[in-house]
């Protein structure tokens, strides 16, 4: 339903502790969003899309007999899921023998480590893998080769691959694309849109994404215009966008939004990159009067002490937070931290209540916040720059 969900009572804080982090993923969600809560996140699930199998098999079983009729030079397996889904349903109707002698006659081209791992369990072999599990290369490798009548298969992983078939087809291939599955509209359209709603308003953190199409979807639930522009704002500069690869983040990119990925397309690896880069931007380590705090998200952090704000207050005390010492004026804080919040123009009377439970919610620590006459704000505190985003 797209809600805030803190990590379980009693488990130890993590270097996510603080950080709201917005999960648009349908397959294997649970498990993205329990690796993130386990490094303290509170994590908002929010599939953009569903992967919808195909309720009509006649045209998965259409495709696997034309590659099965004519012989097959090339078998482009894209992923693990998607091929273990193709063999199940041949073995269905009994042909599961029968594929897979004609993949062993063929040259069997693997995305990456886990869809090597399902053909290898299928007792096949990979004849070529690209080192970036980048489908630009698989295809770069296959351009590299006489494609004139050869016949080339082709596993879809969720939205049709037209600009690689269409490349084969050019160069002369005959080209069978097996649509194993699908992506389909959200469950809940509206938890999408309010997890847009909360990234425009800097209430999300960071974003992991594992689908270049989930990635569409998302900035499709944004209304066109000056929503949509905000979102991508937001992601250029506030909440960080990281992708399980290059190629996930290939909407991201084109858009100008600068995205992070690991090496390598695994969650964990997504998630460490994530944890890396997000309290790289946005954790703050400061000295004050009353001894070291560290800021992050919407918390602070004491050394044995979590101090969990409020959303409008930890947004006030993030801007103080950049520039520790020195003084932000009003009209400047007002700027910055109301930016995106419905629209609204808000006055001093508003920043002024919004100092007040930020000291309140900051306790023994609130007088930190020092009010400057006629000036501004200033927290009572040194540390270094922070680094650039």
């Amino acid at each position: 339903m797209g809600t805030a969900v803190p990590g379980p009572p009693g488990e130890p804080e993590g270097p996510l502790t603080g950080f709201t982090v917005g999960v648009t993923a349908d397959r294997r969600r649970d498990e993205l969003a329990a690796l993130l809560r386990r490094r303290g996140a509170s994590v908002t699930v929010a599939p953009a899309l569903r992967m919808v199998p195909l309720a009509d098999d006649a045209l998965l079983r259409e495709a696997t007999e034309a590659c099965l009729g004519g012989g097959l030079d090339y078998v482009v397996a894209t992923t693990g899921v998607g091929w273990r889904g193709w063999v199940s349903a041949a073995e269905g109707w009994g042909l599961s023998e029968t594929l897979l002698r004609a993949c062993r006659e063929a040259v069997v081209i693997s995305r990456g480590p886990k869809t090597t791992g399902a053909l290898r369990a299928c007792g096949l072999r990979e004849g070529y893998a690209p080192e970036s599990e980048a489908l630009d290369e698989v295809l770069a490798w296959l351009l590299a080769r006489d494609m004139r009548g050869r016949h080339v298969a082709v596993q879809e992983h969720g939205a049709p691959l037209t600009w690689f078939t269409t490349a084969l087809r050019a160069r002369g291939a005959t080209v069978t694309v097996l649509p194993v599955y699908r992506w389909g509209p959200p469950e809940d359209p509206d938890a999408v849109r309010r997890l847009v709603v909360r990234t425009v308003r800097r209430e999300i953190h960071a974003l992991p994404f594992t689908s270049a199409p989930a990635i569409e979807a998302f900035l499709a639930a944004a209304a066109p215009g000056a929503e949509r522009e905000e979102l991508l704002t937001a992601l250029r500069h506030d909440v960080l966008p990281a992708c399980i690869g290059p190629l996930c983040a290939r909407p991201l990119l084109t858009a100008g939004v600068p995205c992070a990925w690991p090496e390598r397309g695994r969650l964990g690896a997504l998630v460490r990159v994530l944890t890396h880069e997000l309290t790289r931007r946005h954790r703050k380590e400061l000295a004050t009067p009353a001894g070291p705090l560290v800021v992050q998200g919407t918390a602070v952090l004491t050394g044995t002490t979590v101090l969990r704000l409020p959303p409008l207050p930890a947004a006030v005390l993030a801007a103080l937070a950049e520039r520790p010492g020195a003084v932000l004026g009003r009209a400047e804080l007002l700027r910055r931290v109301w930016q995106a919040q419905d629209g609204r123009r808000p006055d001093e009377h508003t920043l002024e209540a919004a100092v007040g439970r930020l000291r309140t919610a900051l306790g023994p620590y609130g007088h930190l916040v020092g009010t400057v006459t006629k000036r501004g704000y200033r927290l009572l505190a040194t540390g270094a720059e922070p680094p650039p985003f």
